[in-house]
């Protein structure tokens, strides 16, 4: 009976420990990177193609007002950004770029999709 059990318990964490890898897999692990583009206004941006020049006020109030805040990359890719609950200065400190060319460093990731930043550094270009 115990044999059975243990037996059980194991293929159950297998199951657990091979489901845990694929998604790990497919959603990509957090890895440091560096990326250049456009500090977004998400809301205006997803709404009508916000972005440059024409649209910095504009992109300044709404992060200001607590929009979400994303990077234009100059591979087309948008990245959602995010603070790092172990520093948020650097994140605050990219909304003042907004409709600007930076350069971010932090670690990225990825969930159901949507690609993501934590902001640990920002540069202006």
């Amino acid at each position: 009976m115990k044999v059975r059990f243990t037996l059980a318990l194991l293929a159950g964490l297998a199951v657990v420990c091979v489901g845990y890898g694929v998604q790990a897999a497919e959603e990509g692990e957090a890895e440091s990177i560096t990326v250049q583009g456009e500090v977004l206004d998400l809301s205006c941006y997803i709404a009508h193609e916000a972005k440059g020049e024409s649209h910095l006020k504009c992109a300044q109030g709404c992060l200001k007002s607590g929009q979400p805040m994303g990077l234009l990359a100059k591979d087309g890719t948008v990245y959602l950004l995010y603070a790092s609950h172990k520093d948020a200065a650097p994140y605050e400190e990219t909304k003042a770029h907004a409709g600007k060319m930076v350069e971010i460093e932090g670690k990225s990731a990825a969930r159901a999709g949507m690609k993501g930043v934590e902001v640990n550094s920002v540069k202006a270009l």
